[in-house]
Formats: structure tokens, sequence, C-alpha cells
């Protein structure tokens, strides 16, 4: 017998090599196929997409962001999304906020525009003068915040140490600015951004405020009161000569504003008996200067304050046009009332009552 004749059946080595071959074949086919897969996959659903806002909420997965992306019609296929996510380690790093985004855009930019937090931020306004329930209430209707807990932080005592100030609350150091915050934007970096701009305003007037003899609360305590009894830019310093007059002499401030602030749920009709009451705020009725800020004031009223007006001027009386006339003494300014005011049906609006000075 031959050696042949000893083999155990099997295949040949040409046909080892013909099914090793078939077999490499049909695996290259089908990484090629899948790779082609991939790569439609990851490639934008449409051309022609327009911008969508999209919105990554706290706390949601990259399973779940995948999947919204989806039935958005932003990407093509979840899971290859979710897959690219984890290997290339971003899983764990989608950034909250609102974002703009486009169906024309290739799957990966999309992810990375995700881990890199190209969020979409929308500008407001904070006018002068505005206190913190008016900040409050104008960041939930623009939809940054919710008032309350804005209020809750703003007035957390520990959170005013923290941020290197005194008082109970943040009221007078909340800049009036122009933001750009995104929505439901936390708390704490809009509280944060504000006062960090309220720093950058006031740094450079340290010099000013120290010759002032006064410290910075009483400065934008008076500031805060100048810009709530005003509209007017250029009445500014001389509002904040009359009240620093009154105060080198002791006399009452008399301010409207300040009654108002103490008020809780002010109606609107400020009335002898408002004037009457006592409250910390009630500079009728208390010497000096009121013991915080009642509004969060701009450059040009703490300006007035620390460079106010030349004069003499001890009152002032509305014209009813959105200006005041000043006056150096009570017997002039009693004229001035009866000029302005004998027409008005409202309370006359005084700077100096029937009272003790």
């Amino acid at each position: 017998m031959t050696n042949e004749a000893h083999k155990p059946p099997g295949f040949s080595a040409r046909g080892k090599r013909t099914v090793l071959l078939g077999a490499a074949c049909f695996f290259l086919l089908l990484f090629l196929l899948t790779a082609a897969w991939v790569h439609h996959a990851l490639q934008p659903v449409n051309k022609k997409g327009e911008n969508q806002n999209f919105v990554v909420e706290e706390g949601a997965t990259l399973k779940q962001v995948a999947v919204d992306l989806e039935n958005a019609d932003i990407i093509r296929n979840s899971t290859l999304f979710r897959l690219a996510g984890r290997l290339m380690g971003h899983d764990h790093h989608i950034k909250t906020g609102e974002y703009r985004l486009n169906g024309a855009t290739p799957a990966l930019e999309i992810l990375e525009t995700l881990k890199e937090g190209r969020i979409i931020t929308h500008p407001i306004t904070i006018p002068e003068g505005f206190s913190l329930d008016q900040i409050a209430q104008l960041l939930e209707q623009k939809g940054f915040s919710d008032k309350a807990s804005f209020l809750e932080q703003a007035r957390d005592r520990s959170l005013v140490t923290r941020l290197g100030l005194s008082g109970d609350t943040l009221e007078g150091y909340l800049y009036p600015d122009t933001y750009r915050f995104r929505q439901k934007e936390k708390v704490s970096r809009i509280i944060t951004v504000m006062v960090k701009r309220f720093r950058d305003i006031v740094t450079p007037l340290e010099a000013q405020i120290k010759d002032s003899g006064m410290t910075l609360t009483q400065v934008i305590t008076l500031a805060s009161i100048v810009e709530k009894e005003t509209g007017c830019p250029e009445e500014r310093p001389m509002i904040a000569r009359v009240f620093l007059n009154r105060l080198k002499k002791n006399m009452r401030l008399e301010s409207d504003p300040t009654v108002i602030y103490g008020i809780s749920h002010f109606n609107g009709n400020l009335t002898k008996k408002d004037l009457r009451t006592q409250t910390a705020y009630n500079t009728y009725m208390i010497r000096g200067l009121p013991p915080a800020p009642i509004a969060n004031p701009g450059l040009a009223a703490i300006s007035a304050v620390l460079n106010p007006a030349e004069g003499n001027d001890y009152y002032f009386v509305s014209k009813n046009n959105g200006t005041h006339y000043f006056s150096g003494t009570l017997k002039e300014h009693n004229r001035a009332v009866r000029q302005f005011q004998k027409n008005r049906s409202k309370r006359t609006r005084v700077k100096s009552l029937d009272i003790a000075q």
C-alpha cells in the first residue's frame, strides 16, 4: 500500500486554501458592508435640514439623548450614535443645555457639540433700579429660572457672606445690565455672574468710596434711593446732593420709595397711614439711611452719590413731567408744592412733612 492510502479523509491543501480564501472574502465583504452601513448611519439625515432647538435636560443619559435626537430627525441611528459616544469616551460628558442642531450636520460633529457644551444663550436686560422681586419675576417670565428658587438663594445670608458681601440679601449687588444665559440656567450661576459684574463696576470706585466717608453698603443704599427717585439721568447728582445734605444735618430723608419697599404686598397706593407706619425702611419715621439697599442701582446712580452736584438744596418736588423742582428752604419748597401739585388729585409728593426734623 502507498502512503496516500493511509491518509485520513479531508480537504486537500488546495481545498483548504479555497475555504480560507472564501471565508476571508466573506468577512471582508461583511466588514465593508458594516463600514458602509456605519458610514451611512453617521451621515447627515437631510442635507437641507433646518436648525432646531434641542434641549438636553439635567441628568439625561447618552441613551436618552440619542433616542430624542433620532426622534427629532437630527441623527439617523440612536444605537450607533450611542456606541460612538462610548467609544470616544463622551458618554458621561454630554453637557446640559439648549443647542441649535441641524439634521444636515454629521452625527460625530453633533456628538462633539454636545460634549463641548456649545449651548445657545439668550439675552436678558435687567433694568436699573429693579428690586430682587422684579429681577426674579423677569427671569421667570423669560424662562431662565424659577422665581421662588431665585429669591430663596438671593436671600440666603450664607451665600451673601460667601460672595464677600454684607447684609441679609443680595439686594443692591445684582448689577443691572444685559446678560446672556441659557434657558433654565442654574440660579447659582445667574447670581454669581451678576455679582461679578457688580464687582467689575465698583472695584475702580474703591478710592472714591473711601473718600466719601461711607461704606460700600451705604453708598449702594443711597444710590438705590437715587435710582428710584428719578427717571431723569441729569437729576441724579442733584437728588444725591439733597439726600447728602439732609444726612449731614440729621434730617429725615423722607423718601417715598423707601416707604414702599418696606410695605409687604404694596398695592400701588401710598397713603398717609403708610407714611406714619413704623418700619425699618420708612425714612419719614427713621433718621439716616435704611438698613440696606431698596433696589439694584446702575453706575450712573452710584457715580451720582460719589460725585453729587454742588448746592444747598434740601427739598425737591415733582413737576409732573418726569423732573423735579429743587429748593434750599422749606418756604421755597412749600411754594413749589403749591405751584406744581395744586391740580393733582393724588397725595402731594413732598420731601418734608409736618413732623419734627
